[in-house]
């Protein structure tokens, strides 16, 4: 019942756990529970790898602090039920391209189609029966190597939590054919490669997320990996349901490994030769395409779409093709176009603005920050931008993405025959004269020449992540200049690394570990947020550590007798900075708990938004509001003379 209560107040599948059961007694010879009071088996490896779990069936002595104690909580009593809830969800991936780590072997591969090693997670079964515990494999918890090893059949299989399929050439075709893995799977620690298996099997270490055949044996034409991982909300892109745009009168060029267009090149070659004014390209599989890509738009062209079908997620590889010219995927376009980017999943290089687009969307789309990742999840190209923005009159919307840092440095053409769309904004001839000869000039920043533009341009984020893999990193700016040319708007966002742009309209919910420069500070507000001390911004409203600070440099001239020295004053106010101080689980792309508010995080974090939910990128999660109902009922509902709590397994 508790375990239903937890699915249908907050969201979260949830364990219960009486731990009377799971306490050390003495037996009565007529009353026996062979199952109940056990003492440790030091030879049973299972049991050991789930001590302290929600899954423990190991004995322990009572501990008389109460579960649900303020102070230090204890769990092994008579009264103690503890309930464990499930925050991260289950995302699948089908039949997407294993990364093969040829510095490794040709015959060791990884699941994540990045190279970089990511927990397999088990896909939860319904329960059939109201009265059964959850057990998991009804939970969205990381697989564990024992676990496969005895449960082969539950997590192994077309229908469960992982499959494995590889590629063979039908006699002189080239096509590769997806066929089930004949081999036997060993589950193996697989930390170092060290381990070969034999011929005929398999070794999957489900813990890194790694896969390894014989040497002798491994597949020629690569492997395809059927999988689920952990993560914390719908965003990023994956095979999710999602919300689809469309015009009314588009038409659709749809890319698929067994249709007519079978790479996005051909389908952007139709485009341009259709000139439909709405298109959209659309991939329906969660392939891997590695291509260079350039999208111009030509006349007739008013909008297009590159985006994922619902319920895939594919990536796209830019890798080195020229030697003298970049390689980013490039997006060019005249005044009035409209570009959307939703659903993919991009590596390797940069995506690139050029021309003179109108609006951009993003949405779903993961760019990867640092482009690359290696196996523990360390970004290849820190340095590197994911966004770089040229176009000089465009509107860049980003909705729940992680991305890279975002260069802009758009800028305008010299010839006067280009600049005259911009005498619009004088009649008088001679401010016409000023604004070609003077105002549309090259500029001086920094010693780099770069062309000004007369109005910065909007950039509005929400529900992002923005990481430039490090605070001291520039997330959003502009290429060897002071600020980024841009008025910005976030909500509800998390930034790894430094701000500096030309305003900020309205900052809300968000948190930016990373210092903020803007250059108009009397334009616009920052509202409900965590900033870096020291950041140069306009008008805060309700932002930490600024309530913090203010409260303490209060309280101690109320308690003081006498009045507290300013160094006492700052001294205290440091401490207050380091407390409220965002703490996340993980700060590193690719792994489960990337960007999720540590358990120790600050309450005036968690529950420092507006409406009281946590500040930054899962805010719309409402996990203090799930959590606060969930309290509420089970009061409510647990037995007389019982104790329990909420325990975060994830």
């Amino acid at each position: 019942m508790l375990e239903l209560l937890a699915n249908d107040i907050a969201g979260w599948p949830a364990r219960a756990v009486e731990y009377y059961k799971l306490l050390s007694w003495t037996q009565a010879l007529n009353h026996l529970h062979l199952e109940r009071g056990r003492t440790v088996d030091l030879r049973n490896n299972h049991q050991l790898e789930l001590l302290n779990s929600p899954f423990d069936q190991l004995t322990h002595t009572v501990d008389v602090r109460r579960i649900n104690s303020q102070h230090t909580i204890g769990r092994h009593n008579i009264p103690s039920i503890g309930m464990f809830v499930w925050r991260l969800k289950s995302y699948s991936v089908t039949q997407s391209p294993a990364y093969c780590v040829e510095a490794e072997g040709h015959h060791c591969f990884t699941f994540s189609v990045l190279g970089n090693d990511a927990p397999l997670f088990v896909k939860p079964k319904p329960e059939t029966d109201p009265t059964h515990i959850a057990d998991e494999f009804n939970l969205p918890v990381p697989m564990r190597r024992n676990a496969l090893a005895a449960h082969k059949d539950h997590l192994y299989g077309v229908n469960n939590s992982f499959y494995i399929e590889i590629g063979i050439k039908d006699g002189k075709s080239e096509d590769i054919k997806l066929i089930p893995l004949p081999y036997k799977i060993i589950s193996a620690d697989l930390s170092g490669w060290q381990y070969h298996p034999h011929l005929g099997t398999v070794a999957v270490d489900p813990v890194l997320g790694r896969i390894t055949f014989s040497p002798q044996q491994a597949p020629k034409n690569g492997i395809w990996v059927s999988y689920r991982y952990g993560f914390s909300a719908n965003m990023g892109g994956g095979e999710y349901d999602r919300q689809l745009f469309r015009q009314t009168d588009f038409k659709v060029f749809s890319v698929k490994q067994d249709g007519p267009l079978k790479t996005i090149t051909e389908a952007i070659k139709q485009w341009v030769e259709t000139k439909p004014a709405h298109g959209i390209i659309e991939i329906n599989d969660s392939r891997e395409y590695v291509e260079p890509i350039k999208i111009e738009f030509a006349d007739g062209h008013k909008s297009l779409q590159l985006r994922a079908a619902n319920g895939k997620r594919p990536m796209i590889r830019l890798i080195d093709w020229r030697t003298s010219q970049p390689d980013a995927l490039i997006i060019s376009g005249k005044v009035g176009e409209h570009f959307t980017m939703d659903g993919v999943m991009i590596t390797g290089r940069a995506v690139q603005l050029d021309g003179d687009l109108k609006h951009v969307t993003i949405r779903h789309a993961t760019l990867v920050p640092g482009w690359s990742l290696d196996c523990n999840c360390q970004p290849q190209c820190i340095t590197e931008p994911s966004l770089e923005i040229f176009s000089p009159r465009v509107c860049v919307v980003i909705e729940h993405c992680i991305l890279g840092s975002i260069q802009i440095n758009p800028t305008l053409p010299e010839s006067n025959e280009e600049l005259e769309p911009y005498t619009h904004l004088s009649e008088d001839e001679e401010m016409q004269t000023y604004i070609l000869e003077n105002v549309v000039q090259r500029a001086q920043c920094e010693g780099v020449e770069r062309e000004i533009r007369l109005d910065p341009i909007r950039l509005c984020i929400s529900d992002s992540i923005v990481d430039a893999t490090s605070s001291d990193q520039e997330a959003i700016g502009g290429p060897d200049c002071p600020i980024g040319y841009a008025v910005l708007t976030i909500i509800r966002s998390t930034v790894f690394g430094k701000i500096q742009v030309h305003a900020i309209e309205l900052s809300e919910n968000c948190i930016f570990d990373g210092l903020i420069t803007v250059a108009r500070r009397q334009y616009g507000c920052l509202r409900f947020s965590f900033i870096i001390p020291g950041s140069r911004t306009p008008s805060r409203y309700m932002c930490q550590p600024d309530l913090v600070e203010s409260a303490i440099e209060e309280s101690l001239r109320k308690q003081a007798k006498l009045l507290p020295t300013a160094s006492e004053i700052e001294a205290a106010k440091y401490c207050e900075r380091i407390r409220v101080k965002p703490q996340f689980n993980s700060i590193r792309y690719g792994t489960p708990t990337y960007c999720q508010l540590a358990l120790n995080c600050a309450r005036e974090i968690k529950r420092g938004a507006d409406d009281e939910s946590e500040m930054g990128v899962f805010h719309d999660l409402f996990q203090p509001q799930r959590e606060a109902n969930l309290r509420t009922r089970l009061d409510e509902y647990i037995p007389a003379g019982s104790d329990v709590s909420i325990i975060f397994a994830s």
